[in-house]
């Protein structure tokens, strides 16, 4: 008896005209949001029949996947989640954060009114998941917070290498391995960059933005994971 794999059962069928590029998106969605967690097998077949289409277009979303680092193919053993070791996620927290920093100083004298809601309403949302211990909306507004900072830079590609970065990073989800502690430790400092941002204060923005990154780094240095 064949057993499903815990990806296909998240998954949600395309409903538009474009279904190619749906099964992509969703595929992309399912990796970054922790549904299928890395080193987890993506059964061609079985995802093709979850999207009612054929194989191809699933193919063809994997391998784009597999171009972007998300997804690994491997003879005879079919496609995964990609997995990182400690190394290697120790490793892009470093890139993050030297790309968020060049993103933060070319954002802070452009800051209008809007970006600023928009940062307001990102960081209520975290503080929402925070108290309820939801890791994975934490993730999600952690994301969306860091990113509304980064916005007003106006630099596309530049904002482009932090998503990639960040998308490289989001699988492992790693504030699992952090404490409640540490977490709401995290939370006063995203505070304390919404109000240098609203301020336009970029020196002190990326004060305590450098700062925020080392105690990321800390909780990525006791990540449970292989390799060093």
């Amino acid at each position: 008896m064949r057993h499903p794999s815990p990806l296909v059962a998240r998954l949600r069928a395309p409903t538009g005209r474009q279904p190619a590029r749906e099964v992509l998106a969703e595929l992309r969605r399912a990796v970054l949001s922790g549904d299928a967690t890395p080193g987890c097998a993506i059964p061609l077949r079985e995802v093709a029949e979850a999207f009612g289409v054929s194989p191809i277009p699933v193919r063809e979303a994997l391998q784009v996947l597999v171009g972007e680092g998300l997804v690994v193919h491997r003879a005879h053993a079919g496609y995964a989640v990609a997995r990182l070791s400690r190394g290697e996620l120790s490793e892009l927290y470093v890139v993050r954060g030297a790309l968020e920093a060049a993103a933060l100083r070319a954002a802070a004298p452009r800051v209008a009114d809007g970006h600023v809601r928009a940062a307001r309403a990102a960081l209520d949302a975290l503080r929402q998941a925070l108290g309820e211990g939801d890791l994975r909306a934490y993730h999600e507004h952690s994301r969306a917070f860091h990113l509304a900072l980064m916005a007003p830079s106006a630099m596309p590609r530049l904002l482009g290498m932090v998503e990639q970065a960040w998308n490289l990073t989001e699988p492992e989800q790693p504030m699992r391995w952090s404490t409640l502690q540490a977490r709401e430790h995290l939370h006063t400092e995203h505070a304390a960059m919404l109000e240098a941002f609203a301020v336009r204060d970029a020196e002190a923005l990326l004060e305590v933005a450098a700062a925020h990154h080392r105690h990321l780094e800390d909780v990525v240095a006791e990540a449970p994971l292989e390799g060093a």
